[in-house]
């Protein structure tokens, strides 16, 4: 029997209404081209009919993979009355029981399961506010998993966005992953996931994309090699080079980190993530400063999310979105108790009092007398250079040069004669650049600062401390690289290996090699000088607590981002801060105590009481709060005062976004109003006000106690000589398990990052392990070699790759449509069967584990199996069953199956049908101030048809999965 054009075998043998979907669940065996294949994925298309991706079983095509259209092939799923029932004869009935353990596990859960089902099973703390996120986006209130995570710096919301991929993993909506970052953390994300999760991303930077491309077929789409693939921001948001792919190309979730970046609309990044928003189900945005002051431009970022939640863009309020977003801060109740003793506190920001020296007050003097302007002073752009030209100078005397060297090109190519204006300028430019550069190191007061501040921190030969120093100019961050090492002692190699720049005119692999020296312990960097480009995302907490302003940003964002680098969650050590200040005793000098001490006093005070400075201004943009600033400073205001203005300035626009960013009540509890689903009267999220308990768990029902009761059997099952066919070895002390992968294991392997295969050789052998502690010293030892950031051993997690292996291996132990027979101590024949309702998308909405008993059905197989004692330690008498009598039960037992879930399946329904309703509700109103066109109606009816595509359709699949039968001989 085939199944063509889309359409299903249903319990009956007859071809199923189209209209219900795929049916073709993971862990089903199909037959295609005359071959037998396991399904490991099944999805809808819009003009092939399902899209079903299945590795082999039978031997021809043995572990090969391979993707059909039931459009274009004739897909057989097998007729479940036609199921073929086999003797168990395996000691302690080990394949009948690791069977169904395999379909368990294959099976993903409904999309009504809203409990975390994975959440305490990886290779980090149990944090309940990290699981937050992925409780609500599987919460119901959300039409899909789509959300915002903008917690402030440092809370982790890498393990956040794994957490939540994990969980949408084992509901069969994480296949096809596309994780979307800038190019600094590429390495870093990717190193993340698979080392605390097992979830493995290929790094498709603009290297690895020339290398897939010359390996695959010419015009291949490079995004469909890969199933789980991550790139940056800035090599994709060249949309005129990618776009004809990933036009072509739907995703089960992407990510798109630092996502403040997407917000202005026209822009590149804008025009990626317009195009990529509507191609996935699962939409997940991470910033820590999501938006830029502007109520509608944050509008347009949620629109992202749900284009429907936000009906008028000019007028919403917090509780439109609430379903969409989640942000904590360090102070807030649920981080701050849970975090107590496992986060240090942040220690003071210490300004750092340089006075300067003899030549540096003669630019001083020079700046005050003839560039900087009197307070009260006209605002406008050729007033604002003046300050550029303090800044810079502030920085260094080599910034100032250069910014000087700048402006003399700029005018001269403007004005060939340099007449006028512009000559009075150059000439005056030539005077400060005479002052700039008749300065050495000597000279610098800010550099004589830095070298006592990094000897009193300790850094210097023979010490292991480290630091990350800060400045805004590249061209300070060169002369210090080459300066400071010498000053402080180190010489000739040592002296080139202790220090590292980092700055965004790096490439890509340069700005993540840096990252990855500074943090292993046994490299020879002692002191990383990096500009602002490190300030978003890069994590410097490794083996660093020190972090020196050299200069400060007139920004409280900026130098939050800035000590965010160090102050976050699995930091050791206390925090500590330093800045140098450059003081002069020129009358009306500008220097840094004007502007730079006043801004890190108030980012201190800012983020001990409200766990972030971003509202205090009230401007939410590095950039506009220093542009702010300047124009203040040219009215003549202080800085607090400017900050006053800037706070209230705002209007409406700025009420509404201190209710989402300005505060934290701690009276409050962060995220729950978020999670209540008010047609159901369901609380998702925390129970009964306490911030403190865990998200509610998922029920998984399981046959196995736990992933390495069933990795040691299934082990024994499938290679019953580990010694000789895996040369496995396993220490009981530590729990190390060491074996050589064989041939179709490494074929799956290709898809972990290549660095980490090639660097641990897994061709050649597996270091894996069920003990976490021995995982996380494997971790905290990559960080301390030189040799490599991957972790030699790797942590056996449901989704790990060799536990993904041996279920498959598992499932295939039996032949075509066959099914075990297990003695046990039941009264009458049991059948136990798999039913699964689907929606039209092909995703799970009811998965039902039955046991039938003459016409008694119960949903309970776990409880059944364990009442008639089938267990690991129960004998296997080797009894001969009645195989016809039993297999004549078949169709019986499926009759009765199938009226069971008919007779409850209005009660399920109504569980899904709540959020759908709600959803269509807010299309209704949305509809009305925003229905002007033909292209918003299609989109209003493309939404509409997708909320209804997430109700169940047709008739229920059902797999016949095994029988239990008497011990005793029957009449």
């Amino acid at each position: 029997m085939t199944v063509e054009q889309g359409s299903a075998v249903d319990s009956g043998g007859q071809q199923g209404d189209p209209e219900s979907g795929p049916r073709f669940p993971p862990g089903a065996q199909i037959v295609v081209r005359d071959e037998e294949w396991l399904v490991r994925n099944a999805t809808r298309t819009a003009d092939d009919g399902d899209r079903i991706e299945a590795v082999g079983i039978s031997e021809f095509v043995r572990d090969q993979e391979a993707v059909f259209f039931t459009g274009l092939d004739e897909v057989e799923l097998m007729d479940p009355r036609r199921t073929r029932l086999i003797s168990d004869d395996s000691p302690n009935f080990r394949r009948g029981r690791l069977f169904l353990e395999a379909v368990l596990r294959k099976t993903p859960l409904p999309q009504s399961e809203r409990g975390l089902a994975l959440a305490d099973t990886f290779l980090l703390d149990a944090l309940p506010y990290q699981q937050r996120p992925a409780q609500l986006a599987l919460s119901g209130r959300n039409l899909r998993p789509r959300m915002l995570i903008a917690d402030v710096v440092g809370l982790g919301k890498t393990l956040e966005i794994g957490l939540t991929l994990a969980e949408l993993i084992r509901r069969g909506r994480g296949e096809r992953i596309l994780v979307v970052t800038p190019q600094h953390v590429l390495e870093q994300f990717q190193h993340e996931l698979w080392t605390r999760f097992a979830i493995p991303l290929i790094r498709l930077d603009s290297v690895g994309i020339e290398r897939i491309q010359r390996e695959i077929p010419a015009g291949r789409n490079p995004f469909t090699y890969f199933k789980r693939v991550i790139v940056s921001i800035d090599t994709l948001k060249n949309t005129d080079q990618y776009k004809h792919h990933l036009e072509r190309i739907t995703w089960d979730a992407v990510v798109i980190d630092e996502s403040h970046n997407l917000i202005n609309r026209g822009s590149l990044r804008n025009q990626l993530a317009q195009l990529l928003a509507p191609r996935t189900d699962a939409l997940i945005l991470a910033s820590a400063t999501p938006h830029n002051g502007d109520a509608r431009s944050f509008a347009e970022l949620i629109r992202l999310l749900d284009p429907a939640a936000i009906p008028d863009p000019e007028r919403y309020d917090a509780d439109d979105i609430r379903h969409l977003f989640i942000r904590r801060t360090k102070v807030s109740p649920e981080v701050r108790d849970r975090m107590r003793g496992q986060w240090a506190d942040r220690g003071p920001s210490r300004s750092v009092h340089c006075p300067a020296r003899p030549a540096e007050e003669k630019i001083f003097e020079e700046l005050a007398q003839v560039w900087l302007p009197a307070e009260g002073a006209s605002v406008s752009d050729s007033r604002l250079f003046p300050y550029t030209l303090l800044k810079s100078f502030l920085s260094s005397h080599v910034a100032l040069t250069a910014t000087v060297d700048a402006r003399i090109k700029n005018l001269t190519a403007k004005d060939a004669a340099v007449s006028g204006a512009h000559g009075a300028e150059v000439a005056a430019l030539q005077r400060l650049k005479g002052l700039a550069e008749g300065m050495t190191e000597a000279d610098s007061a800010k550099f004589a600062g830095l070298v006592e501040q990094l000897r009193e921190i300790g850094v210097g030969p023979g010490s292991e401390t480290r630091v990350v120093v800060f400045s805004e100019r590249v061209h300070t961050l060169e002369w210090l690289r080459k300066v400071v090492p010498p000053a402080l002692g180190f010489k000739g190699r040592a002296a080139e290996d202790a220090a590292r720049v980092m700055h965004g005119g790096l490439t890509d692999e340069q700005q993540m090699s840096r990252v990855e020296e500074f943090g292993l312990a046994d490299t020879p960097v002692r002191i990383l000088f990096t500009g602002d480009v490190a300030s978003e995302g890069v994590n410097l907490h490794r083996q660093c607590h020190h972090l020196v302003h050299y200069d400060v940003p007139w920004s409280l964002i900026r130098i939050e981002q800035r000590n965010g680098r160090i102050d976050r969650y699995g930091q050791t050590h206390q925090p500590q801060f330093r800045a140098l200040i450059l003081t002069s005793e020129v009358p009306d000098a500008k220097d840094d105590r004007t502007v730079a001490e006043r801004l890190l006093e108030r980012e201190d005070e800012a983020h001990r009481s409200l766990g972030t400075a971003e509202a205090v201004s009230g401007l939410y943009r590095a950039e506009a709060e220093e542009k702010s600033l300047v124009q203040d400073l040219l009215r003549g205001r202080s800085v607090d005062e400017s900050l006053e203005a800037s706070a209230t300035s705002g209007g409406d626009a700025a009420d509404f976004l201190a209710d989402f960013f300005g505060s934290v009540d701690p009276t409050l509890d962060p995220v729950a109003d978020s999670l209540i689903d008010t047609d159901s009267e369901e609380v998702s999220g925390i129970g009964d006000g306490d911030t403190g308990s865990a998200p509610p768990r998922a029920d998984v029902p399981r046959l196995f106690a736990s992933t390495r009761e069933f990795v040691e059997e299934a082990l024994r099952e499938v290679f019953p000589d580990t010694q000789r066919q895996l040369d496995l070895d396993q220490d009981p002390d530590t729990g190390l398990i060491s074996f050589r992968p064989p041939t179709d294991l490494t074929h799956r392997l290709k898809t972990l990052p290549p660095d980490y295969r090639r660097e641990q050789r897994l061709h050649d052998r597996l270091l894996v392990t069920f003990n976490r502690k021995l995982a996380d010293l494997s971790l905290a030892r990559a960080r301390s070699s030189s040799a490599s950031s991957w972790p030699e051993i790797s942590l056996l997690t449901d989704l790990h790759p060799v536990v993904e292996w041996l279920t498959d291996k598992v499932l295939v132990r039996l032949g075509r449509q066959e099914a075990p027979v297990i003695t046990a101590d039941v009264a009458a024949p049991t059948y136990l069967i798999q039913g699964v309702y689907s929606n039209a998308l092909g995703r799970p909405t009811v998965v039902k584990w039955m046991a039938v008993t003459g016409r008694d059905v119960t949903d309970d197989m776990v409880g059944t199996l364990r009442r008639a004692g089938v267990g690991p330690t129960m004998a296997n008498p080797l009894r001969t069953h009645d195989l016809d009598a039993l297999n004549a039960g078949i169709p019986d037992a499926l009759q009765a199956a199938e009226e069971f879930l008919g007779h409850r399946r209005a009660e399920w329904d109504r569980a899904l049908e709540g959020p759908i309703r709600q959803y269509k509700e807010r299309l209704r109103v949305w509809e009305q101030p925003t229905l002007t066109g033909e292209r918003t109606r299609h989109r209003l009816d493309r939404l509409a048809d997708l909320a209804d595509s997430l109700l169940t359709k047709g008739r229920p699949m059902l797999r016949v999965l095994a029988v239990l039968d008497s011990a005793a001989d029957r009449a």
